[in-house]
């Protein structure tokens, strides 16, 4: 007895889920364009205050230590916050720089997200 030849099922991508698949894609990277450089700028800004918070030269008074962070900024391209807008302490003979800030990202037409940093030289 022969059996009869059934037909493969098909294979492959059908053009719907193509398409579903790049609009997926192409938001995704949309928002990572979006999203990352501010994540990007408050790491940046994290690190520079952690190393003058670890240099001891010229960096023993608050305007010193505003100074000192303008001076970054300004090489480094931060442009959320200024020297103005740290908090500085001393802590055990030690200076503690902090910051907080809000930025707003606008994501499509009328739709944006708010992403809250905070950072600190004590770790």
């Amino acid at each position: 007895m022969k059996t009869p030849n059934l037909p493969k099922p098909q294979r492959g991508l059908a053009l719907s889920t193509l398409f579903i698949w790049l609009f997926i894609i192409i938001v995704l990277a949309l928002l990572g364009m979006r999203l990352i450089p501010p994540w990007m700028e408050f790491a940046t800004a994290r690190k520079a205050i952690q190393e003058i918070s670890a240099d001891k030269v010229g960096t023993t008074t608050p305007q010193e230590v505003r100074k000192a962070f303008n001076a970054r900024a300004t090489i480094d391209d931060i442009t959320a916050i200024k020297g103005e807008d740290l908090e500085i302490t001393k802590e055990g003979g030690e200076v503690v720089i902090s910051f907080a800030y809000r930025k707003e990202v606008p994501l499509f037409s009328n739709m944006g997200v708010y992403m809250d940093f905070a950072a600190s030289s004590k770790q």
